[in-house]
């Protein structure tokens, strides 16, 4: 994936059942979702892929 990242791969990017929608839980301060909303989240510095499997591959 290099350096873009992409949201629905995000670990980060949880669905809320209250909302019925996906929402980033990052916990930004004031100043960086200023950052954040001012550029394109192909580029998220918060990105963490999101591996269902890691676990699974530890246990064999």
């Amino acid at each position: 994936m290099g350096n873009q990242s992409s949201c629905e791969f995000c670990a980060y990017y949880i669905y809320n059942e209250s909302y019925d929608c996906y929402e980033c839980m990052v916990n930004l301060d004031e100043d960086d979702l200023e950052k954040f909303m001012r550029s394109s989240t192909d580029n998220c510095s918060y990105f963490k892929f999101s591996d269902d499997y890691k676990i699974v591959r530890k246990q064999n």
